[in-house]
């Protein structure tokens, strides 16, 4: 086992997986490539809090007098790719409980995407869908009608029918809604699988050193 190589092949595999989940939760603010929804505030909540964003790529951080963006997938990336070109013994370790760190970090904006995600995918998209005011005349309201229409037993993800017949605007967004929160799930719950293992192969570096398969004894 060589945690440094280790290290790498995780960095690289955690960029396009932020990438990704960025790309991802954009779409969900733009239904069917809208801007209009947004700029209208009839885009879910859920969406709109950007979990894809800040959890699967960005964390947002407060610094007095300052406010910055912190790529923390992509620093974490970089750590742990840094982490496996780091020469001696001290070099290397510091650089390994630096990417613990960042993982952990890390772990947690993913596993609070996920949170939101479900969360999201559960409630429905808002949309426009049509009621029956008073005066018995119908007209079209702006709400989440598939989480009414929902119960504990069968939600509207296992029925299918109900994509296209509740929501009248914007097209299809149920459809949208579903595809692209069941992607973010898929990626943030990855992301949390890397952050996880970099975790324990950082520990093993603190630990061990640059290869374990070089810790060798030695004759008595």
């Amino acid at each position: 086992m060589c945690t440094g190589r280790c290290a790498r092949c995780l960095g690289i595999s955690l960029l396009p997986l932020a990438l990704a989940c960025i790309l991802a939760n954009a779409l969900l603010l733009f239904p069917n490539f809208e801007y209009r929804y947004l700029t209208e505030g009839n885009v879910s909540r859920h969406a709109s809090v950007m979990s894809g964003l800040w959890g699967g790529g960005f964390m947002v951080r407060k610094i007095p007098k300052l406010h910055y963006n912190i790529f923390i997938c992509f620093i974490a990336a970089k750590s742990f790719m840094s982490a496996s070109s780091k020469t001696g013994c001290c070099g290397f370790r510091t650089e390994m409980l630096c990417s613990t760190l960042y993982s952990a970090v890390a772990l947690t904006g993913s596993t609070l995407c996920f949170g939101i995600c479900c969360t999201g995918l559960v409630k429905g998209p808002l949309c426009a869908y049509k009621v029956t005011f008073s005066n018995r005349s119908q007209g079209l309201e702006w709400g989440y009608p598939l989480e009414q229409f929902s119960t504990r037993e069968v939600n509207y993800i296992y029925n299918s029918t109900s994509w296209f017949t509740v929501c009248v605007e914007p097209h299809n967004v149920v459809l949208w809604n579903v595809v692209l929160f069941c992607i973010l799930l898929a990626l943030s719950g990855a992301e949390a699988l890397l952050c996880v293992v970099q975790i324990l192969n950082g520990i093993a570096g603190c630990v061990f050193g640059p290869g374990v398969r070089n810790n060798k004894v030695g004759p008595v």
